[in-house]
């Protein structure tokens, strides 16, 4: 599972991933081109982060 999730976002995709994985995620900032193509999946707003188990 992977989400991307800006800085409003960032609790709430926290949360949603631990509720479906049941697993501690790993949280990274999203390289700078990424940023510019990446939107939030909660929002329109460009990702900040990337949620994932890998």
């Amino acid at each position: 599972m992977t989400i991307y999730s800006c800085e409003t976002h960032i609790g709430h995709a926290l949360d949603m991933f631990v509720a479906t994985e049941k697993k501690i995620p790993l949280m990274e900032n999203i390289s700078e081109e990424e940023k510019l193509s990446t939107k939030c999946e909660y929002c329109e707003e460009r990702a900040t982060y990337i949620v994932a188990n890998k």
